[in-house]
């Protein structure tokens, strides 16, 4: 198997010529491309070099495609609101025909090219003679948006569905005579006929739902229509068919989701309403927790915690889509033991949620493996043990994501440049590709291991009015924005009381400081007995960050401050 990368855009539309064996893709960057089904299907991962003839013109995204079966013409539909025609044998342009007022969202051609029909989000079916390059008949039939088309084999009657649900089947001939054959509970995307037998005996329909519908359409055009039957589509007509003959079920999708306040962890509930908690970080699925109550869920893993948005989050897939931007990725740090890691040496160091992401995404990609400075020391691999000592640990060093998961590298207007999943990284082609596709920004993390800098937060600390000690000179300090209040706490007790306390000591009779003998964990214990540290005269908790305390009580413009005094005994 192999991947095309020839267009631009996002793929919308591809068309199929069986006697010509030859192949159409169009999409959203206008252009359309033809392949030799025969040159495709000898092509391999490491021999995927292949040319192609491409058709221009087109002067807005292509929604729809259409090419008959002996491969002698090309139609296509777009948001230009017109039809364009070429010859594929030469590449010429033949035609444009206009009369639609919207997207063109479906097309269909009879075998020898001389007819063509089309459907449009502005709710009409158009026929339209090439050779006459006219519009011949247009079928209202539908109270909105026609997005898929299909028709029998000897193009006297079309099988129609959009946006209003319906799935009608109209006579090409007569357009009094027409058919609800059903309602669908979403609206149609997709029909395809089932052509194992003429006439067909049925119809699969996907819609904007997971699943995939096999509806009877046995006897359909045979049917005539009555005098009660009038050509207006606000006219009752009940559907022949109640339910599909058969079903396949798709997955249930995510439409809607809560990202928590640790910036980590995210509440989904599908179309089932099943809830499920998910791990952004390590790119999985924590726990299914079924039909439970969304917001009270919300509110039960509420923590008084403020972490910077890192990521951006979105639902049109019916999956969690996870985007990493230059902009803010590395903008939350948190310290390992707060992340549920634990340090080989035992310390509590500093972590970057999106560095450790990226680290983990691209852990199998052997450029990431190589120690850039123990390289630029010595060009020839020093060999200890049996193993390379330029080889450093794979990934971040704290956790893995599931191989199987899916990265995309794309240009910030949406365009997708390489897909792969996590673990084909460490694929030669794969790995070529990479090394064209990943931006400087995620090659600094990743394969240079320069990890961003701190975030600082400026803050001013004063003594609290309550406390009856002189105003201090308002200087503006500085600090990690994950400093928490216990270390302020020491700095006050330390720096600040216990510097008047010596001061007032000094004529002692062994002329000892009280703080001479005092262990750096017996300051922070007495810095928790001695000193309480306030914001806007609410007692802060010493386990809170800084950060924290400007989100949840600070709350204004302006630089954050502190106000401290010295607990009532």
């Amino acid at each position: 198997m192999s991947t095309l990368r020839t267009h631009k855009d996002y793929v919308k539309a591809l068309a199929y010529a069986k006697d010509k064996e030859l192949v159409a893709s169009a999409g959203l960057d206008r252009q359309i491309f033809l392949w030799d089904v025969n040159t495709l299907t000898a092509l391999t991962a490491s021999n995927n070099t292949v040319t192609t003839s491409s058709l221009s013109g087109n002067k807005d995204s292509i929604y729809s495609l259409a090419m008959n079966q002996m491969g002698t013409v090309i139609v296509s539909g777009s948001t230009e609101k017109v039809l364009r025609v070429w010859d594929p044998r030469t590449c010429a342009k033949l035609m444009k025909l206009k009369g639609h007022t919207d997207n063109v969202k479906a097309l269909l051609l009879n075998r020898d090219g001389t007819q063509c029909l089309s459907g449009s989000s502005d709710g009409t079916i158009r026929l339209w003679s090439l050779g006459q390059q006219r519009c011949i008949a247009t079928y209202r039939v539908h109270d909105e948006g026609v997005w898929a088309l299909q028709v029998n084999e000897g193009f006297t009657h079309v099988y129609s569905g959009g946006r209003d649900r319906k799935i009608y089947c109209t006579d090409l001939r007569n357009p009094d005579i027409r058919l609800l054959i059903c309602e669908e509970k979403a609206p149609v995307l997709k029909m395809e006929l089932d052509r194992s037998v003429d006439p067909p005996l049925a119809l699969w329909v996907a819609t904007t739902k997971s699943s995939v519908n096999k509806w009877p359409i046995k006897g359909i055009l045979n049917f005539r229509a009555s005098g009660d039957y009038e050509n207006d589509c606000t006219a009752p007509i009940s559907p022949i068919c109640s339910q599909p003959d058969q079903v396949i079920k798709g997955g249930a999708s995510i439409i809607q989701c809560n990202i928590l306040n640790d910036k980590r962890h995210i509440l989904t509930k599908d179309t089932n309403s099943n809830v499920a908690f998910w791990d952004v970080l390590k790119a999985c699925k924590v726990e299914d927790l079924g039909k439970v109550d969304f917001e009270e869920e919300i509110k039960k893993r509420f923590k008084m915690v403020y972490v910077p948005n890192w990521f951006s989050v979105d639902l049109k897939t019916g999956m969690l889509t996870i985007t990493l931007d230059e902009s803010d990725c590395f903008a939350a740090w948190v310290s390992a033991k707060d992340a549920g890691f634990s340090s080989p040496d035992g310390s509590d160091p500093k972590l970057n949620l999106g560095g450790l992401l990226l680290q983990a995404l691209l852990e199998f990609w052997p450029r990431t493996h190589i120690n850039p400075m123990e390289e630029e020391e010595n060009e020839v691999n020093h060999v200890a043990n049996g193993e390379q000592e330029n080889r450093i640990q794979k990934g971040n060093g704290y956790f893995q994501v599931p191989p199987h998961t899916p990265v995309i590298f794309g240009e910030a207007g949406g365009r997708t440049l390489f897909r792969l999943l996590c673990r084909d990284s460490g694929g030669e082609t794969e790995s070529m590709l990479l090394n064209e596709t990943v931006p400087q920004w995620v090659i600094d993390i990743t394969v240079d291991k320069n990890m961003p800098k701190f975030n600082k937060i400026p803050f001013y600390l004063q003594p609290h009015s309550s406390s009856g000690a002189k105003t201090l000179k308002k200087d503006r300090l500085s600090a990690s924005d994950m400093l928490q209040v216990r270390k302020v706490m020491e700095h006050v007790y330390e720096k600040i009381i216990n510097v008047d306390t010596e001061s007032q000591t000094t004529s002692s009779s062994n002329n000892e400081k009280p703080g001479e003998q005092e262990k750096e964990e017996d300051i922070a214990v007495l810095a928790e007995e001695k000193i309480e540290l306030l914001c806007q005269d609410q007692i802060l908790d010493p386990n809170m960050d800084l950060r924290t305390v400007k989100h949840f009580i600070w709350k204004s413009g302006g630089d954050l401050t502190l106000h401290y005094r010295q607990k009532s005994t």
